[in-house]
């Protein structure tokens, strides 16, 4: 059997008084202590990033990348049995207790681990209050001066069978009593984790059993789809059916399940048509955020059901991002994922001045936590979309940077669908098409509602000479995602096709379209103005280069020249016609 060595935040769980619980109605709390695995410990341990070494009866041994990740993680679990205890007498909580330590452990080739890391956490958790946390001096390091709970410092302790004393300092989160005084900035640690949502099951207006499944099963493929997303807390659909056909008071929901936000919805079939309407609502506030109603032909079930998931799982997270976005303005000490959601809002706005803002904020995110992957990806997107259409002198080195981010991003994280999308992207522009198609497959078999992977296939095709195939391509986004806020893309995939094919009057269509959704993208006014000086609609032209160079004032006919991301035969005899037409139209030459 092998073994490695390295350093890691180890955190033991246990529930306190386990055997007196049991022995007083054991049925009752093995039932509980199951629905508190599925809802709230299990969920909270994935969205840390955590991993489960081993189970110990009532408790549990999970090993973290880093010490932040452990106590964001313990906070909210304990967070979470006040909230689950809340109105319970004592003899009926359910109460945890966890020790945290960051220190060397032995890895087993199976995944164990023992040493001495391990064995300190399971002291510290042993001496810890109900309801608190015990971190070690190593640990209390890590996140000294990110805390916002009351500390209390036990000094030098001895711990059994540990050989020297270890200064250990108490977290006493869970523990409402024991806590004086809570500040403004503890209470709001209590509220509900980020992105963390209950999907209620969906009303069936007036149809019959089979429209029943068909309405129950859009509700639970829609939590599985939103559990995909990246630090996404969801409960779990046995949860979330209890509440079915009863009376919704959303604050009452919200608090009972500890979640930020409510998605409430209903469909209703009549004739030859489906109906579905939508809504989000703040489980805090009670204010609605979004809503959404569209109408669909009946066709396959099946289909329908995919292509219902798929469009509301991108919609919610769009939706969802906005609005912690939002509350992450308002934070006075935002910490590394925050900014990382206020980078994605300010990314989103398009144009170089928010891009270079966004870029500010993921590094700060990347600085506060190393392991925060999405804002390393993040950072990999600036860089790609700044070489590829804003600066041409730095393009390979902008795009070689974003490749290493990604790459390093998913060394870490071997699944995230991001860092895979932006890899083909950047596979595609640096003639490496076929290659980039790979990692775009890749991204939708982890993730089948991203619809920029469908369009960038498109555009692969475009990069390979079959320009012809990328039409089907861009259909398959708008399918999966019709309503994407960055379907303004797929438009500009499929004009540029077009425009490659010699079909300038359909390329116009497309690509205005395409500048009508979002007027901060420069090389659609680009391409625009090569298909209609190309149509001989030379005033239009020279609009658009001026409209362009607006935006992106450095770009030049050289820049497009450079960015060849194909050797590809047809590709470059396509090409040399846009050039002669961004040349009629008045890009400058260099």
């Amino acid at each position: 059997m092998t073994e490695a060595r390295k350093l890691a935040a180890i955190l033991v769980t246990d529930i306190v008084g386990f055997s007196r619980l049991a022995g007083a109605d054991e049925d009752r709390i093995l039932a509980r202590l199951r629905t508190l695995r599925s809802d709230l410990i299990e969920p909270t341990i994935s969205v840390h990033r955590g991993r489960v070494v081993k189970r110990t009866g009532d408790g549990a041994i999970v090993e973290f990348r880093s010490v932040v990740d452990a106590v964001r993680c313990a906070v909210e679990l304990q967070h979470g049995f006040m909230e689950r205890n809340a109105g319970l007498p004592p003899e009926r909580r359910i109460e945890f207790r966890v020790g945290i330590h960051l220190g060397d452990v032995v890895e087993e080739s199976d995944g164990d681990l023992m040493g001495d890391g391990v064995n300190i956490a399971a002291r510290l958790e042993g001496i810890a209050k109900p309801g608190a946390i015990c971190l070690s001096e190593d640990a209390y390091r890590q996140v000294k001066g990110r805390l916002d709970v009351m500390v209390s410092d036990l000094g030098q302790t001895e711990l059994k069978n540990i050989a020297e004393p270890i200064r250990v300092y108490s977290l006493e989160v869970g523990s409402a009593a024991q806590v004086s005084a809570p500040s403004v900035a503890g209470a709001e640690k209590a509220a509900p984790p980020r992105l963390s949502i209950v999907v209620l099951p969906f009303v069936n207006l007036g149809g019959d059993a089979e429209h029943e499944y068909f309405v129950d099963g859009v509700t639970e493929s829609l939590t599985t789809d939103l559990s995909r997303i990246a630090n996404m807390f969801v409960v779990a659909r046995n949860t979330a059916f209890t509440y079915k056909g009863k009376p919704v008071d959303v604050k009452q929901i919200g608090r009972e399940l500890n979640v930020r936000y409510v998605l409430e919805g209903s469909i209703q079939r009549g004739g030859s048509r489906m109906r579905v309407n939508v809504q989000l609502i703040d489980a805090i506030t009670g204010n609605h955020l979004w809503a959404d109603r569209f109408d669909k032909p009946v066709a396959d079930l099946f289909d329908m059901q995919d292509e219902i998931v798929s469009r509301l799982a991108n919609q919610l997270r769009g939706e969802l991002l906005d609005a912690e976005a939002r509350r992450a303005e308002s934070e006075s000490n935002p910490d590394s994922v925050d900014l990382y959601f206020r980078g994605v809002a300010t990314f989103n706005k398009g144009g170089l001045p928010n891009i270079e803002q966004a870029r500010e904020l993921f590094e700060k995110a990347v600085e506060l936590d190393a392991t925060n992957i999405d804002a390393l990806v993040g950072l990999a997107r600036v860089d790609a979309i700044y070489g590829a259409i804003y600066n041409g002198k730095e393009r390979g080195e902008r795009l070689a940077a974003a490749e290493a981010k990604l790459v390093k991003g998913l060394s870490i994280a071997p699944r995230n669908y991001w860092a895979y999308l932006w890899l083909g992207f950047v596979h595609v522009l640096t003639n490496r098409a076929a290659r980039g198609m790979g990692d775009l497959e890749r991204t939708l078999a982890l993730n089948r509602n991203i619809g920029a992977a469908h369009a960038w296939i498109g555009m692969a095709k475009i990069a390979l000479g079959r320009a012809e195939e990328a039409e089907g391509h861009v259909a398959d986004a708008f399918r999966v995602s019709p309503a994407d806020g960055g379907s303004f893309l797929w438009h500009s995939v499929a004009g540029l096709a077009k425009l490659h094919l010699g079909a300038d009057a359909e390329a116009t269509d497309l690509l205005r379209r395409s500048i009508d959704a979002n007027r901060n993208y420069p090389l659609n006014y680009f391409y625009n103005a090569a298909a209609l000086a190309n149509l001989g609609r030379l005033a239009e032209a020279q609009s658009e280069v001026r409209n362009g160079l607006a935006i992106a004032p450095n770009y030049t006919v050289a820049h497009y020249r450079d960015a060849m991301e194909s050797d590809n035969p047809t590709y470059h005899a396509q090409r040399e016609r846009i050039i002669e037409g961004m040349r009629k139209a008045g890009v400058p030459e260099a």
